[in-house]
């Protein structure tokens, strides 16, 4: 049999080329504080733990910013230092206010810092990713192991957070501490309280145990724990614990995926499309 050659056309409609390729701009009206939670495994490999974040926005023409602060610390001692990073780049660049997102532990940093820390005046929006405002019970899950061994898991986390971020000493007990449940719903939530001129909106997510989307296995053990005592959750937080303000929506991604860490290429997009809608989200509010 014969194959009939393509019609040239039908070729050439492959390459049509799309009037306007670049990707689409999204206007908001104060620029983007990107906060990062516990940890610094993500600042040894990369300029800071939400830099991809940050340059997914940036793409989408948002003034983005992601800078770095003490990865180990009291919930006080980091809200204070998020402040002073709002501060230099309001003298820098002459803003007014920021849109602040806090993924994890940084969204009670926001939270603290608005509330105690009279920030109000220089944050119109925070939006929480996966924030523990309920706490989480892998802090006490951590907290209960041997003190031989939290000792020394302890003194390495602290090594590795003086050694990337020498300007303030780290205390990673103390601040897993204040992310335990018993913590956050019964001391810091009463004494927090939402500013009414700050509006809050929150996203959770889950994968793993109870859903349909995928985890990588080296967080299996934990996802299960979590969903024993708390039910779905992303590996780090619940889905319950993570709902505050507006809640947005519940996404399919993990804890590690939604800093651009250990994602497949198959999800790549996924991550990305999450990082747009939270802009789209504070575009659509006018923030």
């Amino acid at each position: 049999m014969i194959t009939p050659f393509p019609d040239p056309k039908s070729i050439l409609r492959r390459f049509e080329l799309s009037e306007f390729p670049q990707p689409e701009i999204i206007r908001l009206q104060y620029p983007v504080l990107l906060c990062h939670g516990y940890g610094s495994v993500a600042g040894l490999v990369r300029p800071s733990a939400l830099h991809l974040p940050c340059m997914t926005l940036r793409k989408f023409g948002v003034h983005a910013f992601a800078p770095n602060t003490l990865p180990y610390g009291e919930i006080a001692t980091r809200a204070g230092e998020w402040i002073e990073k709002i501060d230099i780049l309001r003298e820098r660049y002459g803003f007014e206010k920021f849109n602040v997102i806090g993924h994890s532990m940084a969204g009670l940093d926001i939270r603290y810092a608005i509330a105690r820390l009279k920030a109000a005046d220089r944050i119109a929006s925070l939006t929480t990713i996966a924030t523990p405002h309920r706490g989480t019970s892998i802090a006490e899950l951590l907290l209960t192991t041997p003190d031989l061994i939290q000792d020394a898991v302890s003194g390495i986390f602290n090594f590795l957070g003086e050694g990337v971020y020498p300007k303030t000493k780290s205390d990673s007990i103390g601040a897993l501490r204040q992310l335990t449940r018993s913590y956050v719903e019964e001391t810091f939530n009463s004494e927090v309280e939402d500013h009414p001129g700050v509006h809050y909106y929150s996203y959770s997510a889950a994968v793993g145990k109870g859903t349909d989307a995928p985890l990588n296995p080296v967080y299996r053990f934990q996802n299960v724990q979590i969903f024993q005592r708390e039910g779905e959750n992303d590996s780090f937080v619940s889905k319950k614990s993570a709902i505050w303000g507006e809640h947005i929506s519940t996404v399919p991604i993990s804890h590690i995926e939604q800093m651009y860490i250990q994602v497949g290429r198959d999800r790549v997009s996924l991550v990305e499309n999450f990082w747009k809608d939270v802009a789209l989200n504070l575009q659509e509010r006018g923030f």
